[in-house]
């Protein structure tokens, strides 16, 4: 089954919930004590949010996402220069910004191949002996990380997205989730940068996405730039810790 059935009709057919991850992708053990943190809510935050959706981190979620500790998660990847700054909010306090949790996040890279797998009929490219963008990082005072990147691509069936596993400083997940992107920023960055355009749009909108179709006003991230100077996307997700 090739990634685009999967994500079609392969969570029905499996008896899996699209909320829960795949059999099979099981992540290893998280070892908190490779990154620092209290997991404590911090700053002066008050009102109302609401806690972002659970998604599914499969098929490709991070394998041993303690070893992956940085900030430029890039590798060999090239493409149009993305900043990604992630915000963290604790539900159970007001709406604080949550200090010291853990943030893994991964996407394709601009052909929309994803590191860690391969030589299957999911993903046919063999990239399973390498990690390019996948990476960790740990909360500050202010709930925010950080990470360099490049602009991901896009596969058939799949909206262009980023996954995001969020855990407590112990170790303990608090939400799995995955970040949209707004359709005219896409739109620019596949017709216009020259190591993208040849493949055009995306063929799947937000709306049409199996993840993002029953409503992503919460997951939908903003972004800032151009194809030259690079985007900025910033975005923030809403635990219960």
């Amino acid at each position: 089954m090739n990634r685009k059935d999967f994500l079609k009709k392969g969570f029905t057919a499996l008896g899996i919930s699209m909320v829960m991850p795949l059999t099979g992708c099981t992540k290893t053990e998280v070892d908190a004590a490779s990154t620092s943190g209290t997991g404590t809510s911090t700053g002066t935050t008050t009102g109302s949010c609401t806690v972002t959706p659970s998604e599914t981190e499969g098929p490709f979620p991070t394998k041993t996402p303690s070893s992956l500790v940085l900030t430029d998660i890039r590798s060999d990847r090239t493409g149009v220069p993305f900043t990604i700054k992630i915000t963290i909010q604790n539900k159970n306090s007001s709406c604080a910004a949550l200090k010291g949790a853990l943030v893994d996040i991964w996407h394709c890279d601009r052909d929309g191949y994803y590191s860690e797998y391969g030589g299957t009929g999911m993903q046919s490219a063999n990239f399973t002996s390498v990690h390019f963008l996948r990476g960790r990082q740990t909360t500050d005072a202010n709930g925010l990380v950080g990470f360099t990147s490049i602009f991901p691509g896009w596969y058939s069936g799949r909206a262009p997205h980023i996954h995001v596993h969020i855990y407590d400083s112990t170790g303990k997940s608090l939400l799995v989730t995955q970040i949209a992107f707004p359709k005219d920023v896409c739109d620019t960055v596949y017709t216009t940068a020259t190591t993208y355009y040849t493949r055009g749009t995306q063929d799947t909108t937000n709306e049409r996405d199996n993840v993002f179709s029953d409503g992503f006003t919460t997951e939908l991230a903003t972004i800032t730039g151009s194809v030259s100077a690079g985007y900025v996307l910033t975005h923030t997700i809403v635990v219960s810790a």
